[in-house]
C-alpha cells in the first residue's frame, strides 16, 4: 500500500485466524478480526472489563463494495436465491463491526462509520469520547477496507486491511499492568469543497485546522499544548486536498491517500509503535469536505492505545 507506516510486524491473517469458522466471511471482517485478535492480545485482553462496559467502533468506506458487487452480479446472472448465506448479511455495513463483537462478547455499544476517508478517525473520536463520558470503560476502534474492483473508481488507489487500536485511560493501563503506548485526541470538520476551490480555499482551511495543530485536547482530552513536533498529510489531489496542503505549509510530510480510510489511521498507529518523546499529528481530508485531525502524544497519563495492524499485502 502506497505511503504505509513502518510494518515489521504485518502478519498473515488466514494463519491468525484458523481454518475454521472465517473461510466465507467477506475478506474486510476477517482482516478486521484478525488485527483485532492481535490487539487483545497485545493489551492483556479484555476479560478484566465487564461486557457491559466493552465498546467497539470502526469506521469503513469500501469494505462491503466487493462483496456487494459479488451480490449483484448472482442476482443478475441467477436470481436471490443463489445468495450465499454466509455472506449475504454482511449487506449490512454494521455487521463488521458486530461480528467482531459478538465473538468478543462486547455489549456496551458497537458502531460503524462510513464518512468519506475520515470513517477511522471517527472512530477513534467515538471512542475517546464515550471514555471520556463513561459510556465505556475499554474500546476498540479501528478501520477495515477490502480492494475495489478494477474498474471501480477508486481502483487505482485502493485499499485492502485493518488496523486496531484499543483505547483504555492510561491509569487502567497502569493498573493492571498494560503498556501506554501513548495519548490521543481527535478533532474533525468540514471543508465545502465550493469553498475549498475558491482562491481563499487554503486560508479556510487554515482557520479549520489551526485550533487541531496549535493546543491539544481534543474531543476525548489527551494532549498538551502547543503544535506536535511532525505531521503527516494524508492527501488526495481535490480542491479539498490542495486547501489543506496549503495551510500545512512546506513542513508537513505528504502520503498520498487511498481511496478508503485505512491509510490515515495506519500512520497514526505507526506514530504511536515508533514511540519516543516527540508529538505527532496525521491530518486527512475527503474531496467531499469531511476533514479530521489525529494528535499522538508519547505516552504519560489520559487515554491508552495498543496497536496491531493486518494488511492483506
Amino acid at each position: 500500500m502506497p505511503g504505509a507506516a513502518p510494518s515489521g510486524d504485518w502478519f498473515d491473517y488466514r494463519t491468525e485466524l484458523g481454518r475454521r469458522g472465517y473461510k466465507y466471511l467477506p475478506a474486510a471482517s476477517q482482516y478486521f478480526l484478525a488485527a483485532c485478535n492481535r490487539a487483545l492480545r497485545a493489551s492483556g485482553g479484555c476479560e478484566h472489563v465487564p461486557a457491559e462496559e466493552r465498546g467497539a467502533a470502526v469506521g469503513t468506506n469500501s469494505g462491503a463494495e466487493g462483496l456487494h458487487s459479488a451480490m449483484d452480479e448472482t442476482i443478475v446472472k441467477t436470481g436471490a436465491e443463489d445468495l450465499s448465506p454466509a455472506t449475504a448479511p454482511f449487506f449490512s455495513i454494521n455487521l463488521f463491526g458486530s461480528r467482531m463483537a459478538m465473538e468478543h462478547a462486547f455489549k456496551g455499544f458497537n458502531l460503524t462509520l462510513t464518512s468519506p476517508r475520515v470513517a477511522g478517525f471517527e472512530a477513534l473520536r467515538t471512542g475517546l469520547r464515550s471514555l471520556r463520558l463513561g459510556r465505556a470503560s475499554w474500546l476498540l476502534a479501528g478501520a477495515t477496507e477490502d480492494a475495489l474492483a478494477v474498474l471501480d473508481p477508486g481502483a487505482s488507489g485502493s485499499e485492502a486491511g485493518a488496523v486496531a487500536l484499543v483505547l483504555e485511560s492510561a491509569a487502567g493501563a497502569a493498573a493492571r499492568g498494560a503498556t501506554s503506548l501513548g495519548e490521543l485526541s481527535v478533532r474533525s470538520g468540514f471543508l465545502p469543497p465550493h469553498k475549498a476551490g475558491q482562491p481563499q480555499g487554503t486560508e479556510h482551511a487554515r482557520r479549520l485546522l489551526g485550533t487541531a495543530l496549535t493546543a491539544g485536547g481534543g474531543t476525548g482530552g489527551g494532549g498538551t499544548g502547543g503544535p506536535p513536533d511532525e505531521v503527516t498529510a494524508v492527501l488526495d489531489d481535490s480542491p479539498v486536498g490542495r486547501a489543506v496542503t496549503g495551510a500545512l505549509g512546506d513542513t508537513a510530510r505528504r502520503v498520498p491517500a487511498g481511496s478508503g480510510c485505512l491509510e490515515p489511521l495506519l500512520q497514526a498507529a505507526g506514530a504511536l509503535a515508533r514511540g519516543g518523546d516527540r508529538s505527532a499529528a496525521v491530518v486527512t481530508a475527503a474531496a467531499t469536505g469531511e476533514v479530521a485531525v489525529c494528535r499522538i502524544t508519547p505516552a504519560r497519563t489520559g487515554t491508552a492505545a495498543h496497536r496491531q495492524s493486518d494488511n492483506e499485502a
